[in-house]
C-alpha cells in the first residue's frame, strides 16, 4: 500500500515536502506558545521557564554542580552557566566552590529562590492546563506518553 501524495512521508520528493506538516516545526510552534503562556502568567516578569526549572532541579536534588544541573534540565553548559549568573544576581541561589572538588561550583537555592518557587508553583500548574488547552485527559495522557518515548529515540543518522 503506497502512502497518499499528500503525504508527510519523505518520499524524495521535493513537492512534498511541507514544513508545515513536520514534527520538528510544529513542536517549535507549541514550545513558542508554551513559553508565551508562560511569560503571561508565572507571576514573576522576571523569571524565564529555563529560570524556573533551574531552580526546581536545585530544589528538588539540594546543592548541585553546574555539571549536574545540565543533565537534569538538558540546557547546555554555556547556557547553564548564564542562568546560573541571573540567578545568583536575584540573589535566589548562591554558588559556592566544592568542598571536596575546589574547581567545581555548588548552586544552592536561598531562602529568598524557595519563596519565589513556592508562590511560582501554583502558577506553574495553571501554565501547564493552558498548555495543554482543549486537549482531553486522555490525549493530555497519549501526549505526555509519546513525548517521553520521542527522548528515549537515540538520534540516528
Amino acid at each position: 500500500m503506497t502512502p497518499p501524495e499528500d503525504s508527510a512521508v519523505d518520499d524524495g520528493k521535493a513537492e512534498n515536502y511541507h514544513f508545515t506538516e513536520q514534527v520538528g516545526h510544529l513542536l517549535r510552534k507549541v514550545y513558542q506558545r508554551h513559553v508565551a503562556i508562560f511569560q503571561q502568567n508565572v507571576g514573576d516578569s522576571q523569571l524565564t521557564a529555563v529560570q524556573f526549572i533551574t531552580l526546581c532541579a536545585v530544589r528538588d536534588m539540594g546543592p548541585s554542580s553546574l555539571t549536574e544541573l545540565v543533565q537534569v534540565t538538558a540546557v547546555d553548559q554555556a547556557t547553564i552557566r548564564g542562568i546560573v549568573e541571573r540567578l545568583k544576581a536575584r540573589e535566589l541561589i548562591t554558588v559556592m566552590p566544592d568542598p571536596i572538588d575546589r574547581r567545581k561550583v555548588v548552586v544552592g537555592l536561598t531562602d529568598t529562590g524557595a519563596a519565589l518557587l513556592a508562590a511560582t508553583v501554583p502558577h506553574a500548574a495553571k501554565i501547564t492546563e493552558l498548555t495543554f488547552g482543549t486537549l482531553n485527559p486522555a490525549e493530555r495522557v497519549a501526549l505526555m506518553f509519546l513525548l517521553n518515548k520521542m527522548l528515549e529515540d537515540p538520534p540516528s543518522g
